[in-house]
């Protein structure tokens, strides 16, 4: 005969399990597989992937004091009481996150012609072979149940609750793989063998309080209000919990209760048939019934996870709405715990940011004759942001992820509330998307019923699978614990998480397949420190987690607005200097091939002089290669004359190398550029930063001898004495005789002492940068940007890395992101533009060096840089040449911005030098045959001189005599002369 069909185990499912052609049958209504019969050796099987949802807040069991019994059942797990487990397969987790995929979705399953299907309870099956969606990119997991045990959990596997564990655990193998921590180890060659720099923030000097911000978005991001809805509206007309949302309310039973059985519907009240504990599911407060005298009950608003939730005019106080708060069942010890500590800690807590409670009182039950307690708490009118989530569709009806922006937005002011929770010495311990409320413009947290303090050893531990970090069930919740739920909300919220409760419980998905990760670096970076496994390296307390969080959001909502967002660092001063502000080296030879004449003019007694050449004074040499400096990618090196280029010119120009029309830029000052990287704020705690504030511009010998007659050092002294040494080794000082090997022998200690202090870290990457070890500066550079996502310096430290590493398109990512998000760091305009010319994105190099403010003391210096991008390529000689009509446009810009610039302080020198460039590339233009194909128009001029051989040669002519009449020694002035006469043309008188 053949056996009836088993009843599927998974509690209020009425389905019974089916041969699905494979070695094991499956559900035919919810989908899970059958488990293994007892006895049977269990074969190793993926855990499912299920759709972006999540178990009810389940209790971590206490852990036992030393000494105490633990009740038979239970099994300790890695010192943690977990209730043993009856054998049942892993039940899909009630939704507390944004709903799943779209209704009516293909199946991802091969051969399958079925669509996905709410099921209730924001699950999400296929109606043909009733799998579950597959989470996309979900890495590999180790053989082993997931989600069956408790975890930590009073509630039992009935619940469906994940196994929370601690770094140390021997359940971690079954964990999923941890998140990739750098994006920017790009910048390292592939192979090097160099691993990894940790960095410890601990000494950051933050603190937990809170920064006093008032408003939802903080005047960065217009976050769309919600309207705060007619409190009547928002009461249920027919209040009943969902069969599926019944169990049993004792923390070590957890079983289903009140469900249906052959065609009676389950009861409302009753006694659980495992345990025998009475359970009531039907609202005690009717409305009109006056509680405590003082509260009439309209009706009920939900039922939470301690009970009903109900709407009520407090009489005594101005008819002001109030919530009253009950209990699931007044003979649970943990529930009640919960409600006493809800009253206890909150009745204390006044923040704008935190739901008020105003009282609690009792009120005696007419039916059972029991005295009931409720907590009186603020109505808070307003959406959560799982249903301001959930709004969110696409044409095609899956949802729409929020925009990071409004995202950190969120995660800014609820990280202001647990702040302050934790400058009282309290955990919050289940923020998620349930427990956020926006009203209007501002966003409150409320069920406050897991709130507990930190010394607390003894009460229940509320968490929820998919947010709780995984070392609560073993170490307990703590500030690192609390700022890893804010971090799981942000990923929540801002891109289809599938699998955040299975698969990547405790990780985040690679962000090669997940576009808003790829995209927002600095975004990806935060999640992933505030959710690293070791609590010690996440952030150090609320305050400075949303100051990183502001940075980030300050530089999305640049990239996205184009208007830049700055701010002072707390963490890093100022650029030191601007170095390489001149891109491009002085002309040291003719303006121009075509149109210069060369005459061979008598040597002159006692005066020996090259025809044509500038005296040496007026040359702007590139630095010395040992001296640190580093040719643009691309250009040749020093000395080095390319092949095919007469006298030293640029082929296809006519110009020598130094000169403004060149092919090439000048070499980077490596040194130079390092030493100015922003310097790190001085660590107020140290013992010495009263003494290090009056040596800021203290040269570096002087500062050495200071330092070391200093009585006692400390890690700040050591730092600025290594940046002196430094500092005084590429001056050449007498001081600096061995500067570099003594930073590295004083660094080396400083880093055996302390590896993962911030500030050492960063110090390691300045001396490597320095030193010439450019690898080993961007991964010390990374880290600090792994550990302060939204500080702007570690970014332009790691695009100067890249840059000497020749990684152009990186260091154009970096220098672009500084740039567009704070405009003070002149510095990354001049290292993008100085990419994009070894690029060759000339328009683009001029873009950037035009978008430098005229506030700025490097304007001038930028625009001039833009006026020799400008004149580049030359003539239709040059290989990447512009059109004849395009460059005609160059030049006449380039005239505006001569002439323009005579009003922002160019002195006379630099203007006339400046015209004779713009007026040696137009006379080029114009006997390269270009104007003949892109005629000018009748009348055209440039910098007073007609734009044709004759008035282009007289306007070169005024120029130079001008420089000589201008210039400081007798062999310059006639070397300038004579350049005049080469080009002035050919007349009779």
């Amino acid at each position: 005969m053949t056996e009836p069909p088993a009843p599927c185990l998974r509690p209020g499912c009425e389905g019974t399990y089916e041969d699905m052609g494979g070695a094991q049958p499956y559900c035919d209504t919810c989908g899970l597989a059958a488990p293994a019969p007892a006895g049977a050796e269990s074969a190793p099987t993926p855990a499912p992937a299920h759709p972006p949802t999540e178990p009810d807040t389940h209790v971590a069991a206490r852990r036992p004091a030393a000494g105490v019994a633990v009740e038979a059942g239970v099994t300790l797990e890695a010192g943690v009481a977990v209730e043993a487990a009856p054998v049942i397969p892993a039940i899909p987790a009630q939704s507390s996150g944004p709903d799943g995929p779209a209704p009516g979705g293909a199946c991802g399953r091969e051969g399958c012609a079925g669509a996905y299907e709410d099921v209730g309870g924001g699950e999400w099956y296929c109606d043909t072979c009733g799998l579950a969606p597959a989470a996309p990119g979900a890495p590999a997991r180790a053989a082993g149940p997931s989600g069956t045990g408790p975890a930590g959990s009073g509630r039992g596997s009935a619940r469906g609750g994940s196994l929370p564990s601690g770094r140390a655990s021997a359940r971690s193998s079954a964990r999923s793989a941890p998140s990739r921590r750098s994006v920017s180890g790009r910048l390292s060659s592939a192979g090097s063998g160099r691993g990894s720099v940790s960095v410890s923030v601990r000494s950051a000097g933050t603190s937990t309080g809170s920064s006093g911000r008032s408003r939802l978005g903080i005047g960065l991001v217009e976050v769309p209000g919600v309207p705060r809805p007619d409190p009547r509206a928002m009461v249920l007309d027919d209040p009943e919990v969902p069969e599926r949302k019944r169990f049993c309310s004792r923390s070590d039973c957890g079983a289903p209760v009140g469900r249906w059985r052959g065609e009676h519907r389950g009861r409302t009240e009753g006694f659980c048939t495992k345990c025998g504990h009475p359970y009531s599911f039907v609202p005690k407060l009717r409305s009109g019934d006056v509680v405590h005298g003082q509260y009439e009950v309209v009706g009920c608003l939900a039922h939470g996870g301690l009970g009903w939730i109900y709407l009520a005019v407090d009489r005594a106080v101005s008819d002001r709405w109030v919530v009253l708060k009950g209990l699931l069942d007044t003979g649970d010890q943990d529930a009640m715990a919960a409600a006493i500590s809800e009253r206890r800690f909150l009745a204390e807590i006044e923040h704008a940011n935190i739901v008020r409670i105003y009282n609690f009182v009792e009120h005696l039950d007419q039916r059972t004759g029991s005295l009931d307690g409720y907590i009186v708490m603020e109505y808070v009118g307003g959406k959560s942001l799982k249903e301001i989530a959930n709004d969110r569709r696409t044409a095609s009806g899956a949802r729409d992820p929020l925009p990071v922006e409004q995202a950190c937005a969120y995660g800014i002011e609820a990280l202001e509330a647990l702040g302050h929770l934790h400058s009282r010495n309290l955990l919050y311990c289940d923020f998620k998307v349930d427990n956020a409320i926006q009203t209007e413009d501002q966003l409150k947290l409320i069920d406050m019923g897991a709130v507990r303090r930190m010394d607390d050893e003894e009460s229940a531990i509320y968490g929820t699978v998919g947010y709780q970090a995984p070392e609560v069930a073993e170490a307990g919740p703590s500030v690192a614990s609390d700022l890893y739920t804010v971090a799981r909300t942000l990923a929540v919220l801002t891109f289809d998480f599938q699998g955040y409760t299975t698969v990547y419980a405790d990780c985040l998905p690679d962000p090669d397949t997940v576009e808003v990760l790829g995209r927002y670096e600095s975004f990806y970076r935060l999640l992933v420190r505030a959710t690293d496994p070791d609590p010690a390296r996440r952030f150090a307390s609320a305050q400075e987690m949303a100051e990183q969080l502001t940075g980030v959001l300050r530089e999305v909502v640049a990239l996205r607005t184009g208007r830049p967002r700055p701010a002072l660092s707390t963490l890093f001063g100022p650029e030191v200097k601007v170095t390489d502000t001149e891109l491009f080296a002085a002309p040291t030879r003719e303006v121009s091939r075509l149109g210069a004449r060369a005459t061979a003019a008598p040597a002159r007694a006692g005066r020996r002089r090259l025809v044509g050449r500038a005296p040496a004074r007026t040359a702007l040499p590139a630095p010395d290669a040992a001296a640190g400096g580093v040719p643009a990618a691309g250009a040749p090196s020093a000395g080095t004359r390319p092949a095919g280029v007469p006298d030293g010119g640029v082929p296809g120009t006519g110009a020598d190398a130094g000169a403004a029309s060149g092919a090439v830029t000048k070499p980077l000052d490596t040194r130079a550029a390092a030493l100015a990287l922003p310097v790190p704020r001085v660590d107020p705690e140290d013992p010495h930063a009263g003494f290090l504030a009056g040596l800021l511009t203290s040269a570096p010998a002087e500062l050495i001898a200071a330092l070391d007659n200093l009585p006692s050092g400390s890690t700040e002294t050591r730092l600025r004495r290594i940046r002196a040494w430094l500092e005084s080794a590429r001056d050449g000082s007498a001081a600096g005789t061995g500067g570099a090997e003594a930073a590295l022998e004083s660094l080396r200690s400083l880093a055996d002492e302390h590896p993962e202090d911030w500030r050492v870290v960063w110090y390691r990457g300045l001396t490597a940068l320095v030193t010439g070890d450019h690898e080993d500066a961007a991964l010390a550079f990374d880290a600090v940007y792994d550990a302060f996502p939204g500080e702007p310096a570690p970014k332009l430290a790691l695009g100067l890395c890249a840059e000497v590493l020749g990684q152009l398109d990186n260091a154009a990512e970096y220098y672009r992101l500084v740039w567009t998000t704070d405009p003070s760091y002149v510095g990354s305009a001049f290292g993008l533009a100085r990419v994009q010319l070894a690029t060759g994105d000339g328009p683009g190099a001029v873009r950037t060096l035009e978008s430098v403010p005229e506030s700025s003391i490097h304007y001038t210096a930028a625009r001039v840089a833009a006026v020799r991008a400008r004149l580049r390529p030359r003539t239709n000689e040059t290989p990447d040449a512009p059109s004849p009509h395009v460059f005609l446009d160059e030049l006449t810009a380039a005239a505006r911005q001569v002439e323009a610039l005579d009003g922002y302080g160019l002195d006379a020198v630099r203007r006339e030098r400046l015209a004779t460039e713009v007026l040696g590339s137009a006379l080029d233009w114009v006997l390269s045959g270009s104007r003949t194909s892109a005629p000018a128009p009748a009348g055209s001029a440039l910098l007073g001189s007609r734009l044709d051989e004759r008035g282009l040669r007289f306007g070169l002519e005024r120029s130079y005599r001008t420089l000589a009449r201008l210039a400081s020694g007798g062999e310059e002035r006639i070397d300038l002369v004579e350049r005049a006469n080469r080009y002035r043309p050919r007349t009779w008188v």
